[in-house]
């Protein structure tokens, strides 16, 4: 488990793209469960999955003893939690409706020290799971850890370099349903669509230029092949309840064959 947090800014150092199941459920044993599967990291959905603060600091020990990284998404708005999930040993926080530079400093203010931000001291899990002393931790946290603004309305495209420029900010995550319907105006949910497609690629262009990466939630393994081929370099692989279902379905057909 020592040093399991480090291992997410690790991966983002390297080439290849990072794969990332996506955890909704309230259950640790979900997210150990995928966790001890080939993905690279877990993301726990506190927005708009089932899991609470309590369970996510159960579920982010559960992924740490598969030996592997963390990172959850808290409500929008709600930069204290994000504050508090990096205390229990999150690698990494992907922030909702980041939509503007000010929103980003926001954002850095509680989840990096000081001189980047002013994260409050108390990493109450997280020493176990980084493997170091109080005072190495200190220094190496902003580095360590992963603070993820997500890019889903067209007042975060407008921003997007001034997001991107904010020290603290590591990379950009797009939602791809959210900012489709701010694309459309509403008309519907096309998060494959080609306005979004024409956006993912300048995301991945601008988050480059910054020196930073870009990600993205992704549908199923294909999907997201297609998305790091483009230039994303963490995707997400489907989500907890669609890989359940899918299993359930293919188990039942084989079985009334």
């Amino acid at each position: 488990m020592a040093e399991v947090v480090g291992k997410l800014a690790e991966a983002l150092k390297g080439e290849p793209p990072l794969f990332c199941a996506w955890v909704g459920m309230n259950e640790a044993a979900v997210a150990e469960s995928l966790a001890r599967e080939a993905f690279d990291a877990i993301v726990l959905d506190v927005q708009h999955g089932a899991l609470d603060f309590a369970g996510a600091s159960r579920a982010i020990l559960s992924i740490a003893l598969a030996g592997k990284p963390a990172i959850v998404r808290p409500p929008v708005g709600e930069f204290a939690l994000a504050s508090r999930l990096l205390d229990a040993g999150a690698a990494g926080i992907i922030a909702p409706m980041i939509n503007s530079g000010d929103d980003a400093r926001k954002l850095v203010a509680f989840t990096k020290f000081p001189p980047l931000g002013e994260r409050s001291w108390g990493p109450r899990a997280v020493l176990a799971l980084s493997g170091l002393e109080p005072p190495q931790y200190l220094s190496a946290a902003n580095s360590l850890t992963q603070t993820i603004a997500m890019i889903e309305t067209r007042a975060a495209l407008a921003a997007l370099d001034e997001i991107l420029a904010v020290d603290g900010i590591d990379g950009v995550f797009v939602g791809p349903s959210d900012l489709s319907i701010a694309l459309n105006d509403g008309r519907g949910v096309e998060p494959r669509g080609g306005a979004l497609m024409v956006e993912a690629g300048r995301i991945v262009a601008r988050a480059k230029a910054h020196g930073k990466y870009a990600a993205m939630f992704c549908f199923d393994g294909k999907d997201a092949r297609a998305l790091a081929a483009l230039g994303f370099r963490l995707c997400s692989v489907s989500t907890d309840q669609q890989l359940l279902r899918q299993a359930a379905r293919a188990e039942l057909v084989a079985a009334r064959e």
